[in-house]
């Protein structure tokens, strides 16, 4: 059962500027009924740019909702300069988080106020040149699109493209293709090695946005103690520490969350 905010639940139930602005200055789609989910923002923009409304209509599921419901929020009341700067990261993080496997909630608003924001401009939409194929059929997902959520998302496993884009989650034949993208787009980065530094930054960011917060709910902490190469050794405290099936966290939990945001290769060392 996926954990989803108190946020996520509220736009979910009560979602905000549901429907369609008939004078729409700018109109943006994403996504497609056939791959499940699908979103099509509206813009009302006055004369010095700003967007004074903005509206949606989706299908999808409850992530889906509420991600357009808080898109609309974050966008009313600015330039629309401004709003273009707005990424999935924003939209998940305005929500209080997504699970990992509804992050393509996300990258669908951005698509479409992305979409819409061409639209106002009247910039030309290119599909389906000749390098940009299309590389999961199941979901029309083309390879342009693919490196950009790669980079943009720091994304490493198969898995992750699945959860952001949907690409490599149907069939299943595209994968070697998908594999072969994020082997490229990732080959230049995995040169530069983060220092030990780096790493306990990053390291604790996650530790503080995902484990923690799950670890309290029962009573119980995490504390980076050091970093040593893949190693990354913690200490349990509170009821953590004293808990039977503390090995279960630290594998199936805390080393899972931070091979998926950081690096696959990570292991855990309790100290």
């Amino acid at each position: 059962m996926w954990n989803y905010s108190e946020t996520v639940m509220e736009h979910y139930r009560n979602p905000r500027n549901v429907g369609c602005i008939e004078d729409a200055d700018a109109i943006g789609e994403a996504g497609s009924l056939s791959c499940g989910d699908m979103l099509k923002l509206y813009l009302k923009v006055d004369d010095k740019g700003i967007i004074t409304d903005a509206k949606f209509q989706t299908f999808g599921c409850g992530s889906a909702v509420a991600s357009s419901s808080i898109l609309t929020e974050m966008v009313i009341g600015k330039h629309i300069d401004e709003a273009r700067k707005i990424t999935n990261k924003q939209i998940a993080e305005a929500l209080g988080g997504l699970p990992p496997e509804k992050m393509h909630c996300s990258v669908m608003g951005h698509e479409a106020l992305e979409d819409a924001i061409k639209n106002y401009y009247n910039e030309e939409i290119t599909i389906n040149s000749d390098n940009d194929e299309t590389v999961c059929f199941c979901y029309d997902v083309t390879k342009s699109f693919l490196e950009n959520e790669i980079k943009n998302n720091h994304l490493k496993t198969m898995q992750d493209v699945i959860n952001y884009t949907k690409a490599g989650g149907g069939c299943g034949r595209c994968r070697g293709k998908i594999q072969d993208i994020l082997d490229s787009v990732n080959a230049p980065l995995e040169k530069e090695k983060p220092t030990k530094t780096q790493m306990i930054i990053k390291i604790n960011n996650i530790i503080e946005k995902y484990i923690s917060p799950e670890l309290r709910k029962d009573g119980g902490d995490i504390e980076l103690i050091d970093v040593d190469d893949n190693k990354i050794k913690v200490r349990l405290s509170g009821r953590c520490q004293a808990c039977n099936r503390s090995q279960l966290t630290l594998t199936h939990f805390v080393e899972a969350t931070l091979r998926q945001h950081i690096d696959e290769n990570i292991e855990i060392v309790q100290v």
